[in-house]
Parts: C-alpha cells; sequence; structure tokens
C-alpha cells in the first residue's frame, strides 16, 4: 500500500511538472516590444558589475506610474531617475521629492526637425530638443543646453532604439523578461 501511495504520488508529481513546463513561454515566443524605451521592472541593460542600469520599481508620483531606472556608472556614481511614456507617446521624467516638476526627455511621435523643451523654464535645465534622426527602428533626439552660458552650443544625442531601449555594447540585456546577450 505504501509502495502504491509512493508511485502515484511520484507520478502525479511528474505530470503536474509536466504541465507547468508545457504551460511556460520561451522567450523566443514572446512578441518584441514596440516601444523605444520598454519599460518593465526587471529590465536591464548590462555591460558589466560596475556599469548598467535596471528597472528596479514601479512608484506613483502625482498620480501617475513612473518607473525606477537605477543606473552604476563606473562602479562609483549612482544615478535614479523615474520615466513613463505619456498617452500621447512622449518620454516624461520627474522625481517623488518634486512630483509637479517634469521634464520631457523624449516625444517618439514627432518628426525629424521637431524641437522642443525639456521644461521650458528657460533656465539651465532647459534643453531644446531636436529630433535629428527617425526610422522604423531607432529614433535619435539632440539635446542643447541653450540657457546655459557654458554648455550652450554643444549639444549631445540620445539615440533609442525599438524594442531595446538604451544602445550600446552590452553584454547583455533583459526586455521584458527576454534575455539578449552578446
Amino acid at each position: 500500500m505504501k509502495k502504491t501511495y509512493l508511485s502515484a504520488s511520484l507520478i502525479l508529481a511528474l505530470i503536474a511538472l509536466l504541465f507547468i513546463g508545457a504551460c511556460k513561454k520561451k522567450a523566443t515566443e514572446q512578441a518584441p516590444s514596440d516601444s523605444f524605451l520598454p519599460m518593465q521592472v526587471g529590465n536591464l541593460w548590462y555591460l558589466n558589475d560596475g556599469s548598467y542600469t535596471e528597472i528596479k520599481d514601479k512608484v506613483m508620483i502625482n498620480n501617475k506610474p513612473y518607473f525606477q531606472f537605477y543606473s552604476l556608472i563606473g562602479g562609483d556614481a549612482i544615478s535614479i531617475s523615474y520615466l513613463r511614456i505619456d498617452e500621447k507617446n512622449r518620454l516624461i521624467e520627474s522625481y517623488p521629492d518634486a512630483p509637479l516638476k517634469i521634464f520631457l526627455r523624449a516625444d517618439f511621435n514627432a518628426s525629424v526637425g521637431d524641437k522642443f523643451f525639456t521644461t521650458g523654464d528657460k533656465d539651465y535645465n532647459d534643453n531644446e530638443v531636436t529630433v535629428i534622426q527617425k526610422s522604423d527602428t531607432e529614433m535619435t533626439f539632440s539635446f542643447d543646453a541653450v540657457y546655459h552660458p557654458n554648455l550652450k552650443g554643444h549639444p549631445h544625442p540620445v539615440k533609442y532604439i525599438k524594442g531595446k531601449g538604451f544602445p550600446g555594447n552590452w553584454k547583455k540585456v533583459v526586455i521584458n523578461g527576454v534575455v539578449y546577450q552578446n
């Protein structure tokens, strides 16, 4: 009787494992993200232990959901930003300690040559942003700190790749649970 019970338990456990395994989706079966900056807790852009960006949390700021991007740069510098993509397909940045202050980081519906400002405040933090390149798969913005006396006229580009987010020679990228390794 004990042997029969043990055999039946083992068979049920094997069937349960087969059922669970059959229900799992393979990473290659998942649809790619159509966002220029896919946002899901756990997304990761990893170069090495000292240089990576990871989405750590989802928080509410001014009653809107933002994702916390944690970046370790060069092993000793940390950057934490809170980003979301709004209903107009714009990349918005804000912070829990200044919930009414928003920064427009990208407008993914804009066309090449379109311009906008990050804050509209006409201060050092307000950058003039120009769309300098756009295709079905990537988009590049040029940021110029036009109100900063030393930085004005020295724009820097920021590029996004559809389905992957940040470009770079990443060793590993995790987007919506799918792992890409170089």
